[in-house]
């Protein structure tokens, strides 16, 4: 094994067995999509909201990417905490690789929020979702990739900022208009023209649109396609940012 992969193994261990420690953490994160799926969802239901498929197909995969959203850009409130406890400072003096602190740390954000993510789809098929495995397991491929974006981004700002006073109304900046004009919560195909030409700048609606898609069994078509494509260079080029910012952190 590659010193990067074992040094990854060794944070990635780390950091998880702090997660299985803490079951609020690993719980909390899903409650707000939860919460929407228990009391704004069944409000949908008689709605026709899309040419094909229930409104819990819709509803769903917003919700998903939704908690990838929030649960991946809020991950670097605890680097802040490291920062401050010099816990960073005494990882940058052993021989660590510093591409494995990055790796291991987005590693356990990811498979800690497509756990979350398998929860809230076993609640959402017992409040009435149909959809085929594949969509199924394309949503949760697609709510790792936004995990490995999302952390990766988290992180790098976090390093760059001083205290969780900074972090967080930065981050809240950047979550809420992404929400609102990605259409996790209803297509953006229901908004008036200019909203809609708008929300196609934002990368996560390509993204919901492909697990949506997906979740009514177009696995080839046009959405699916793009969402993929997006979600691959998202993550691909927040890795590479955080990454450096992890080197100079270290120098």
């Amino acid at each position: 094994m590659s010193p990067v992969l074992s040094d990854t193994a060794l944070i990635f261990g780390r950091y998880a067995r702090q997660t299985l420690r803490s079951k609020v953490q690993m719980l909390f994160g899903v409650l707000m999509p939860l919460l929407y799926l228990l009391f704004f969802g069944p409000l949908l239901t008689k709605l026709p909201l899309a040419s094909e498929g229930s409104s819990w197909q819709v509803l769903v995969p917003g919700l998903l990417l939704q908690l990838a959203l929030f649960g991946a850009s809020f991950c670097g409130f605890a680097i802040i905490l490291e920062k401050q406890y010099g816990v960073v400072e005494r990882m940058r003096v052993t021989p660590v690789s510093r591409l494995a602190l990055l790796l291991g740390r987005v590693l356990r954000d990811t498979v800690l929020l497509t756990f979350q993510a398998g929860l809230l789809v076993l609640v959402a098929l017992v409040m009435g979702l149909r959809a085929p495995l594949g969509g199924i397991l394309i949503g949760f491929a697609f709510v790792a990739a936004t995990a490995v974006a999302l952390s990766s981004l988290s992180y790098a700002l976090a390093l760059k900022v001083a205290s969780p006073q900074e972090f967080g109304p930065v981050v809240n900046a950047a979550t809420m208009p992404t929400m609102l004009l990605s259409g996790l919560m209803l297509p953006m195909a229901l908004a008036p023209g200019w909203l809609d030409v708008l929300s196609r700048f934002m990368p996560l609606r390509h993204l919901v649109d492909g697990v949506r898609a997906a979740y009514v069994g177009d696995y080839t078509g046009t959405p699916v396609l793009y969402g993929a494509l997006t979600a691959a260079g998202l993550a691909a080029v927040a890795a590479a940012v955080c990454a450096r910012a992890f080197r100079r952190a270290a120098a």
